[in-house]
């Protein structure tokens, strides 16, 4: 299997830039897994509601997360990524994720003139 992953926006680059080179090695490693293997484990996925998941990583004491959807069966669509630290995520990290999904999907749409996933 061999999926297709993009970062829409620039929320995914703007929470690489918080990471230290390590982090961003094991991160780079988990969304190759997310890439290339059918079933990942939940230590790495955790489906979140509406179509929205999150991938899970933790390095050195510090958990992280990033939002991501399935589109069109294989491709990746990353959004935000947060340093996590509490026990849930927050809603507020939720909520923006889901609006940044909906900005997705008008974005993808053929009559939007900006349109950049013709």
């Amino acid at each position: 299997m061999k999926r297709t992953i993009i970062a829409f926006g620039s929320y995914y680059s703007e929470f690489m830039e918080t990471l230290n080179e390590k982090e961003a090695l094991k991160l780079k490693y988990i969304l190759s897994l997310l890439e290339t293997k059918n079933r990942m484990p939940v230590k790495f996925i955790k489906y979140i509601r509406d179509g929205l998941y999150e991938l899970r990583m933790e390095y050195d004491g510090n958990i992280y997360r990033v939002f991501f959807i399935f589109d069109d069966g294989n491709i990746v669509v990353l959004f935000n990524g947060f340093h996590k630290k509490k026990q849930k995520a927050p809603i507020g990290e939720i909520k923006k994720a889901l609006r940044i999904k909906e900005e997705y999907y008008a974005n993808k749409q053929p009559s939007n003139p900006n349109n950049q996933y013709k």
